[in-house]
């Protein structure tokens, strides 16, 4: 398959490098490089979310190819009047280079539109998932927290480390445990620590103790933590 993509940063370098590997003719353009598209299978437009529609509008309509794009959140309304268009997202976080291209592969698709788009997932041994329009605005942030956010977890657990005179590395192991076992028995029965056993005393001591900054986060993750407990003690109940 020829495949013209259309945004050099990481995640169009790292289709670049995987479906080239792949076996695909692949020509890798910066967005104000349109005028060099040559008659390809499929346009994949890898530039900022934003920028899809625009970019979308600046390419001729040929029913002969199918223009895509990999935003998790975005419908196919923003590739304009193509007459073939698709989507397709990686559920997978894309650093730049060869660690990101290693990432394509076997990875989850989110993917819509033209079933030529599938030949793409299915060269790089990909799991193929469909969702309605409905759906891909809520999917998109659950893949933001399960990705961003739990860095961001990490940076808070990073600011309390250092406060204690840690260090980051120090309690990487503990977290990597837990989403082990979140993985073995799932997020209730995973749960440990002062709030699944409603130990309101530990609590107070810690917010004593946390940098003033942090408390915030500690609270509401907290509250987090307690609605889970609940939700593990009713079942338990029931």
């Amino acid at each position: 398959m020829k495949i013209s993509i259309v945004g050099a940063g990481r995640a169009g370098t790292s289709f670049s490098s995987a479906l080239s590997a792949c076996g695909h003719d692949i020509q890798l353009l910066h967005h104000d490089e349109l005028h060099l598209i040559s008659s390809p299978d499929v346009i994949l437009l890898t530039v900022p979310d934003d920028f899809i529609d625009v970019i979308a509008l600046q390419i001729p309509q040929n029913e002969n190819q199918i223009v895509a794009h990999v935003a998790g959140s975005r419908t196919l309304s923003v590739l304009g009047s193509h007459p073939r268009v698709a989507s397709i997202h990686p559920l997978m976080a894309l650093p730049s280079g060869d660690l990101g291209a290693a990432r394509l592969y076997g990875a989850t698709y989110c993917v819509a539109g033209d079933e030529g788009i599938r030949e793409i997932a299915s060269a790089l041994n990909g799991r193929i998932i469909t969702l309605s329009d409905e759906q891909r605005t809520l999917y998109h942030a659950t893949a933001v927290v399960a990705a961003n956010h739990l860095v961001a977890l990490m940076g808070h657990v990073k600011e309390l480390a250092e406060a204690a005179g840690l260090s980051l590395e120090d309690f990487l192991p503990l977290a990597e445990q837990s989403l082990r076992d979140v993985k073995e028995v799932g997020p209730q029965d995973a749960l440990t620590g002062p709030a699944s056993r409603g130990d309101m005393a530990t609590i107070d001591a810690h917010l004593a103790a946390l940098p003033e900054a942090e408390r915030s986060t500690y609270v509401a993750l907290a509250n987090a933590a307690f609605e889970l407990a609940e939700k593990r003690r009713s079942q338990l109940k029931a």
